[in-house]
């Protein structure tokens, strides 16, 4: 029935106001309009999604309109006669009409009833409807009679109707710009400085997201702020508010402050919030005045949900007509459920995790219920792939296949979208920032980026409807300018605390350690690394299955030139050791972990970092590189506890990313271990690091049994100086290149400076200028 009344029809419902009665009496008969008639009509006209109508139990309804009638009734446009009659046939009344429209509009505005004083018969409009009539006056849906009436009583004819609805719905659809800010794995980088290296860094801060968070909310005032968790360990600030500036109980902690003082409205748990375990945990959150949600995490003992799995955040927005509306928006959060593994001393029969999807797809539909206009997930988890697995760690971009997820703020994985993603990934618009429509975002690390979605939202009914997203990453200044001195100020206590921490000395070395020649020789700075680990993993073996196994420990070159830098190498003078002193052995951020392995996956393991090294002609005098600088040097992993030497002369049986290039190939030779050679059947842990064992490397990839601990590797580090005091920096020589050809000239390239390090006694001499500002050595 409905339609946009054109000007010529506009026309005609007007002359049709100007007729006599017996005229109208006349036009009535043609076009008066009825209950159903005027509930099919306006529903139609508001474009909104019907349901099967069987909720509806009125006797007199026939099965065709029950759609209609159960979204009136939903909206709250009309009620039944009774409760069992809905009278459908009955005619509509203009006051019945306008009361209904204009109760639909949601206006907080008060209009003065001085207007209808100029109509004659405003007296026959009941009192209890003035106000609405008042309104609809006002915002032009009535102008009234040629005779100065408005005739509430009338049957409202189609043109009335028509005509009232035109400018109803001019005033009721209307957009809201929604914008959703939101930061991911902070990791206590609150202000710009990193404390192993004990110096300002641009490159990190939430001091310096925080100017990008008000910039942004200047150019959106509907904006929401989220955070995606890690936010409470990860640097020395961290460990230092756990363990030795420890938080009482009503203080709070500096991450908490700086995120109550930028006005964060909700956020999540990521899983290394649990690597303190669940008292730590309760202590921390206890004191914010934001709520945490997460939606698959359970009480091991109860079932029911360990924390609140989602809110319903009532924002107050301003539309594109300037009025003030709220939109309902749903948040829910998921973590990972590996920190069952990754943090099982803290966690085991204590929680337990759902499968991530499923929990979202369970809140999903109770948000929703709930009024939902907006839902969003805080996705502590990587993009994952196509298919869904049950318990798997990343899923985001099966979140984004979640019906009703409208944004997701995701993480974990330390990367940045738009930006980084799996090419085999469908329904991927980079340019949008969007996975199957859905707006993501992964704002990087550390506070290097704020994530941002925008959102266009159209009124749908009573409710709103996202019509529109997209998503971005903004990056942070590369100097100090942008810097927000409020959050400063405010962490300032807990920052200057750690700085003394990180300056504190944790031993002495009797000698200069570096890593110039770690990729040619058995180097001390990974000798302190895997010693440390050893020590670690046989204190958690204790009183295991495990005991009793052999522990081998595995460790790489971390600094060693990387990507054409000559002055990228670790550095740590003889003397007083101070933790910062730690971060030049160790360069990354990662936990300590165990693989249960068998002789044989330790030579393929051996074997793909030999990948290291280019193969040497033996029958060729002309000079040779020995380094494949395609070949990372964090996968040249030396494993202590065996002992092995390295043919070069022999094809790498690996790619630089693991494939099998050469399957006869074997460039590890005379394996040992305890003097005797490898029992290929003989099971072994290997201590090494969460990004190893989570990863495919040969050799890895067949372990029987992985484990993750929540502890970093650096700390470990700290622990084994504190205990030892006094450290001799050497190595114990377990590995080295079998017999070079002896007229081969094979050359490498390390630091210039390297030159006044040269092992006494060694094979190594400096020959003169490298490329890119390196010096060239010969191994003889």
């Amino acid at each position: 029935m409905w339609k946009k009344v054109s000007a010529s029809a506009l026309a005609l419902s007007i002359a049709v106001a100007g007729m006599t009665n017996i005229e109208q009496a006349s036009a009535k008969k043609v076009d008066e309009v009825t209950r159903g008639e005027y509930v099919k009509t306006v529903i139609e006209a508001m474009d909104v999604e019907l349901g099967s109508g069987k909720t509806v139990h009125f006797k007199d309804v026939p099965d065709s309109l029950k759609p209609y009638i159960e979204k009136a009734i939903e909206l709250q446009l009309i009620e039944g006669k009774t409760n069992n009659r809905f009278a459908p046939e009955e005619k509509m009344t203009l006051e019945e009409a306008i009361v209904s429209l204009v109760h639909m509009l949601d206006d907080d505005k008060t209009y003065s009833e001085d207007g209808l004083k100029k109509y004659k018969d405003y007296h026959s409009i009941k009192k209890e409807n003035r106000d609405e009539f008042a309104t609809a006056i006002e915002l032009g849906f009535l102008n009234g009679y040629g005779d100065k009436t408005l005739k509430p009583k009338n049957v409202i004819s189609e043109y009335q109707l028509n005509q009232i609805l035109n400018r109803f719905l001019e005033e009721y659809k209307t957009t809201v710009d929604l914008r959703i800010l939101g930061t991911s794995d902070i990791h206590t980088n609150l202000m710009n400085y990193d404390y192993y290296k004990d110096t300002e860094s641009n490159s990190l801060g939430l001091v310096k997201t925080a100017t990008l968070i008000k910039e942004a909310r200047k150019e959106n005032r509907n904006t929401l702020l989220f955070d995606n968790g890690d936010a409470i360990q990860g640097t020395p600030l961290g460990s230092y508010k756990q363990s030795v500036d420890i938080l009482e109980d009503g203080e709070e902690h500096p991450s908490i402050t700086a995120m109550e003082l930028l006005d964060y409205d909700a956020s999540t748990l990521g899983n290394h919030e649990f690597n303190y375990g669940l008292d730590y945990l309760d202590e921390v959150y206890d004191d914010a005045n934001f709520p945490f949600v997460n939606a698959n995490v359970r009480d091991a003992s109860t079932g029911d949900y360990m924390y609140t799995p989602y809110v319903m955040i009532e924002k107050e927005v301003v539309d594109a007509k300037g009025k003030i509306s709220t939109v309902k928006v749903g948040v829910t959060g998921i973590v990972p459920p590996q920190i069952l593994n990754w943090d099982k001393s803290h966690l085991l029969g204590q929680v337990t995790v759902d499968d991530s999807v499923h929990a979202v797809e369970n809140v999903v539909s109770d948000m929703e219920k709930e009024g939902a206009d907006v839902i969003v997930v805080l996705s502590h988890s990587g993009m994952g792939d196509m298919t869904h697995t049950e318990g798997e760690e990343d899923v985001t971009y099966l979140l984004s296949k979640v019906k009703g997820v409208d944004a997701i703020i995701s993480g974990h994985a330390h990367q940045v979208f738009p930006g980084n993603v799996d090419e085999s990934l469908t329904g991927v618009n980079m340019e949008e920032g969007t996975m199957n429509g859905v707006p993501v975002v992964m704002p990087g690390k550390y506070g290097s980026h704020l994530g941002v979605i925008d959102l266009t939202l159209e009124k749908k009914g009573r409710d709103w409807k996202v019509v529109e997203g997209t998503g971005e990453v903004r990056k942070i200044a590369t100097d100090s300018s942008d810097v927000d001195q409020d959050v400063a100020a405010a962490v300032k206590e807990a920052h200057d605390g750690t700085i003394n921490y990180v300056r504190q000395p944790v031993g002495e070395t009797t000698a200069n350690i570096h890593s110039y020649f770690s990729q040619v020789l058995d180097d001390p700075s990974i000798q302190i690394v895997t010693d440390a680990q050893s020590l670690y993993v046989k204190e958690k073996i204790k009183g295991t299955e495990f005991e009793n196994l052999p522990v081998l420990s595995a460790g790489a070159p971390f600094k060693a030139g990387t990507r054409s830098d000559p002055e990228y190498y670790t550095f740590v003078p003889r003397g007083e050791l101070a933790i910062k002193n730690v971060a030049d052995l160790y360069l990354y951020d990662n936990t300590l972990a165990i693989l249960k392995v068998t002789g044989a996956d330790v030579k393929e393991w051996l074997e793909m970092s030999a990948g290291q090294f280019n193969q040497i002609d033996s029958s060729s005098t002309d000079e040779q590189q020995l380094i494949n600088t395609n070949f990372r040097s964090y996968n040249y992993d030396v494993i202590d506890g065996v002992t092995y030497e390295i043919d070069v002369t022999q094809p790498a049986k690996y790619d630089p990313n693991g494939n099998l290039v050469h399957p006869e190939a074997s460039r590890i030779v005379n394996l040992q271990y305890n003097g005797e050679p490898i029992d290929l059947e003989q099971e072994f842990i290997v201590a090494t690091n969460n990004y190893r064992a989570n990863g495919t490397f040969p050799g890895v990839r067949n372990a029987s049994y992985v484990e993750v601990y929540p502890d970093e590797n650096r700390q470990a580090i700290i622990d084994y100086i504190i205990q030892n005091k006094t450290i001799d920096p050497s190595a114990d020589g377990n590995w080295k290149f079998a017999k070079l050809p002896l007229n081969s000239k094979v050359i490498f390239e390390t630091s210039k400076k390297a030159v006044d390090f040269i092992p006494e006694g060694s094979a190594i001499q400096y020959i003169g200028e490298g490329t890119d500002g390196f010096g060239k050595y010969l191994l003889k």
